[in-house]
């Protein structure tokens, strides 16, 4: 006997009973791996994690063909002879990403699947769904070893959804019921933008483009700790908080700023906890790092560039 099924209120139809929950974002380029589905697991003998649907939509030429018609220097190539195109002021059509984070494990009754899209903790939805597309494009990055692979924010999505639906249907992007989410940034990503808005960026821009202002090392390799430290990537933070330390004290001391002086000294006292850090990710064996120390050492380097550019921009 075949078991019941529930209804779908508001449907007209009866409802498979094995529905499964996912998250599902947009961005307006092509993020790299092909299309397809892919199973997501801590380890080979471990449970799936999640069903990451990725699909390309919305553009008049794939990325392989625009690849293909583009000469060695990315120019798009023509024949000897041939007058080309003539050129539009229209925007360019462009490939979008569709990417369906799927929960593997399945409900049997549309009341949770309900109670789950009502009782939904967007910001760590959201936050956990990007998490897990950004683990899918370091991945990427590494297995094609294209370093122009980067990873994404919520902030950069056209659209985010949250539903429900069967097997089939979420495995091709779709869904039996979903709902459109805010796109208000998350608390911890308007931390972050405040916390850039501290940096003066457009002052800060104009004084590097006009050579007033130099890009520090230390600068560069703090906003990649920060990524890999959002990114659960722990040894890859504290080897490189080590080296952006290194470089801080050397720098900042360049300057010869008074007002640096008890950060440098802070700065200084912080790195001798982190280079252990750096150690134990280089060790052979399973790293132990430790997540709060590392934290707090980038917090307080953040810190000191922000008070270096908090006075303006007279910085050669």
């Amino acid at each position: 006997m075949r078991r019941p099924r529930a209804v779908a209120e508001g449907y007209g139809e009866a409802m498979p009973q094995r529905l499964f929950v996912f998250m599902q974002l947009e961005f307006p380029w092509a993020l790299g791996p092909a299309d397809g589905r892919y199973l997501l697991r801590d380890g080979p003998e471990g449970e799936p994690e999640h069903v990451i649907v990725i699909d390309t939509l919305g553009a008049a030429k794939t990325a392989a063909e625009l690849r293909e018609a583009r000469g060695p220097l990315g120019y798009l190539a023509r024949r000897r002879g041939e007058a080309g195109k003539p050129a539009s002021p229209e925007p360019a059509p462009v490939q979008t990403t569709r990417v369906t984070v799927i929960d593997p494990v399945s409900l049997s009754a549309e009341q949770q699947a309900r109670a789950w899209l009502d009782g939904l903790d967007r910001e760590h939805e959201v936050g956990a769904a990007v998490a897990t597309v950004n683990r899918v494009l370091h991945y990427h990055r590494i297995a094609s070893a294209d370093p122009y692979i980067h990873e994404v924010s919520p902030s950069q999505t056209i659209v985010i959804r949250a539903g429900w639906g069967d097997g089939d249907q979420v495995s091709l992007g779709k869904w039996l019921h979903a709902r459109e989410l805010s796109l208000h940034p998350a608390r911890g990503v308007r931390r972050r933008r405040d916390r850039s808005w501290a940096l003066r960026p457009q002052e800060r821009l104009a004084a590097l483009l006009g050579g007033r202002s130099k890009v520090l090392l230390c600068e560069e390799l703090a906003l990649r700790v920060r990524l890999d430290l959002d990114s659960g990537r722990l040894a890859h933070a504290a080897i490189g908080l080590d080296e952006a330390l290194a470089a801080a004290a050397t720098e900042l001391t360049a300057e010869g700023r008074q007002d640096l002086l008890l950060r440098i000294a802070e700065l200084e006292q912080l790195r001798e906890g982190v280079t252990s850090q750096a150690k134990a990710a280089l060790s052979p064996g399973p790293a132990a790092i430790d997540e709060e120390l590392v934290s707090h050492a980038l917090g307080r380097l953040e810190a000191a560039l922000r008070a270096r550019t908090a006075t303006g921009f007279s910085l050669s």
